[in-house]
């Protein structure tokens, strides 16, 4: 493989913040402050509310029912992660995790709205969490009674469940954030 593609593939990574690259130091994986991620969190929160909102207007029967499996297996893995020291484990967890955002971002049916959720990279700040800092255990039932507002039909309260989730996120990251550093 040439050089080429693997510098431009770093300096596509450090537009999108998640390596820095120093003169006579390298390339690193670049470690966020924590005004990063409050400032994630805050695009999260916008993104992801609005994906709520259309979610809860535009979701098939079919859709509704399937993201209550999907929350229903994302609250039982995530039981289960805070007493778990298997990284494949934390990593099936977080990428469960990621597919109930997406199916919600997915089903909202607004193309543009799902790109910039999937480049939004909060997501990637909660695996990092997880695997690096050991999560502590969720409420019981924390993503399934979310879906419940999503599939109620009601914009507003998917909108109002889907911002205490995100709230709820930002809060435990930043308050245990730190241990990463």
């Amino acid at each position: 493989m040439s050089v080429l593609p693997v510098t431009d593939a770093l300096r596509r990574l450090e537009v999108d913040g998640l390596v820095e690259t120093r003169a006579r130091a390298g390339t690193r994986v670049r470690v966020p402050s924590d005004a990063d991620i409050h400032a994630l969190y805050e695009l999260r929160e916008a993104l992801e509310t609005q994906a709520a909102r259309l979610f809860a207007r535009k979701a098939t029967p079919a859709e509704r029912l399937e993201l209550k499996v999907l929350a229903g297996q994302v609250d039982t893995l995530f039981s289960r992660l805070p007493a778990c020291d298997d990284p494949d484990f934390r990593f099936r967890v977080h990428s469960q995790h990621v597919r109930f955002h997406m199916f919600i971002a997915q089903h909202a049916r607004s193309r543009l709205l799902g790109e910039m959720i999937e480049r939004n990279h909060v997501l990637i700040l909660n695996w990092l969490f997880d695997v690096g800092a050991r999560r502590t255990a969720l409420p019981r039932h924390f993503h399934t009674r979310l879906v419940d507002a999503l599939v109620s039909g009601d914009p507003n309260a998917a909108d109002a469940a889907m911002r205490a989730h995100v709230q709820y996120g930002l809060s435990e990251i930043s308050g245990n954030f730190d241990a990463l550093t």
